[in-house]
């Protein structure tokens, strides 16, 4: 009988540890938030959406490994059904940290080197040229070769030279257009991923790699490396190696069927700057892209659609060195060389990521380091990034805090909305 009682009690205590190091809600004073100062978000979202300024959304908190703010607001269509806690969104850019993490879970296993060049996993890159002469009464151009090969590392931190020829001005606007390279970083209906990057090795570079920061596809190259160095198709290699182990099940590049209908549709603005649905103009350029079939394009830099708290989940890994749940999908030492600065050389000759002391980026993520304080609440080493249809997230080791927010529109003017928020869960810390 003794024997029967000792093994029940040793299961309970085992099911109850196994059982809390899931994410869990729990009252902010109990992680030293004050939930008052907290609950103001309340009413600081739904002013906003009275104003028309955002459709709504949802946001998580979490502080110390406990989920303190897990609330949706608004209509995912005007007059229509509010939004649930569970809706997926397009995450957009958002999906580059996985990517990221991808790429250093491989690094860790010594399948890729971060200085290696890229033409090591991919071959097309091998003899990349950099745009020289143009001439734009006729768009013609000439190139030069590159006078050195682009690297891992340069991918990692968007200084390769390539860039994203839709936000491009003037002569680099023009030439990712003749290369019919516009309007291609999320989805394709007819490409492949492969096809994709051989297509985009054959555009010329805007600059050499490593002399300058500029935005681009850069991590759309590293999901056809991560597929060259795993053998797995970058869908699969997610599902397996960060989806499954951490257990985010409604984190996808194309939504299951029976996750058609969770998708939240797209906002946009009217010429009054009031924001109204997307509509058809929204299937007109391709934003409806998770709910194709068929697809076998699977894009690094834009591809994910995925829900609050399936991102949640991936960044407490982040917080928490690498491990959630039992399963570490990162170490600590690979975390601490994605989190570092990579650009002190590039900032300080006005070519990196800010010319503001502290604001700089890491191997994946914007970076804020101890110059930045003064600008802001969020500790030194926070790191943080967004997404195209306005999605955040950001990840403050020091305080053990992460934020989702999780809105839908495009384009979106009010930063202040999300530097406003972030103010008021800065100012619920209590200690």
């Amino acid at each position: 009988m003794k024997k029967t009682i000792f093994i029940f009690f040793a299961l309970f205590i085992s099911a109850q540890f196994t059982f809390a190091q899931h994410l869990m809600e729990v009252a902010p004073n109990s992680v030293d938030m004050l939930e008052k100062n907290l609950d103001r978000l309340d009413d600081f979202i739904e002013g906003y959406i009275d104003q028309n300024a955002v459709p709504g959304g949802v946001f998580l908190i979490t502080k110390d490994e406990k989920i303190v703010y897990f609330k949706a607001f608004g209509n995912k269509s005007i007059g229509g059904a509010p939004y649930q806690k569970d809706d997926i969104f397009r995450i957009a850019s958002m999906t580059k940290a996985i990517t990221t993490v991808s790429i250093m879970q491989l690094y860790e296993q010594g399948k890729l080197g971060l200085d290696d060049p890229i033409h090591y996993y991919l071959p097309a890159y091998k003899n990349m040229t950099v745009l020289d002469q143009f001439n734009p009464t006729d768009s013609t151009f000439t190139t030069r070769p590159a006078k050195r090969a682009i690297s891992i590392r340069h991918l990692l931190t968007h200084t390769s030279g390539i860039i994203y020829g839709d936000f491009a001005q003037g002569k680099l606007n023009v030439m990712y257009k003749k290369h019919d390279m516009t309007g291609v970083g999320l989805s394709h209906d007819r490409w492949t991923t492969d096809d994709f990057l051989t297509r985009l090795a054959a555009v010329p570079l805007a600059f050499e790699p490593g002399e300058q920061y500029t935005y681009g596809l850069n991590m759309d190259v590293l999901g056809g490396i991560i597929q060259a160095a795993s053998g797995m198709s970058l869908k699969d290699y997610f599902q397996k190696n960060i989806f499954n182990p951490l257990g985010m099940k409604d984190t996808h590049f194309y939504l299951p069927k029976e996750k058609h209908d969770r998708l939240v549709p797209l906002y946009t603005m009217d010429k009054k700057g009031g924001i109204i649905m997307a509509g058809k103009d929204a299937a007109a350029l391709g934003f409806n892209y998770p709910n194709a079939e068929g697809r076998n394009h699977f894009a690094g830099g834009g591809g994910l659609s995925s829900t609050a708290l399936d991102y949640a989940i991936f960044i407490q890994a982040l917080v928490n060195n690498g491990s959630y749940n039992k399963q570490r999908i990162l170490s600590r030492n690979s975390i601490e060389t994605m989190t570092s600065d990579q650009m002190i050389l590039l900032n300080k000759a006005g070519k990196g990521f800010s010319n503001t002391p502290g604001f700089t980026y890491g191997l994946g993520f914007a970076l804020r380091t101890d110059d930045a304080a003064g600008h802001g609440p969020k500790s030194p080493g926070t790191y943080e990034w967004g997404g195209y249809f306005n999605t955040k997230f950001f990840i403050d080791p020091e305080e053990k805090l992460t934020f989702v927010g999780m809105t839908q529109m495009l384009p979106f003017y009010r930063n202040d909305f999300w530097d406003r928020m972030y103010a008021i869960i800065y100012g619920a810390i209590e200690n």
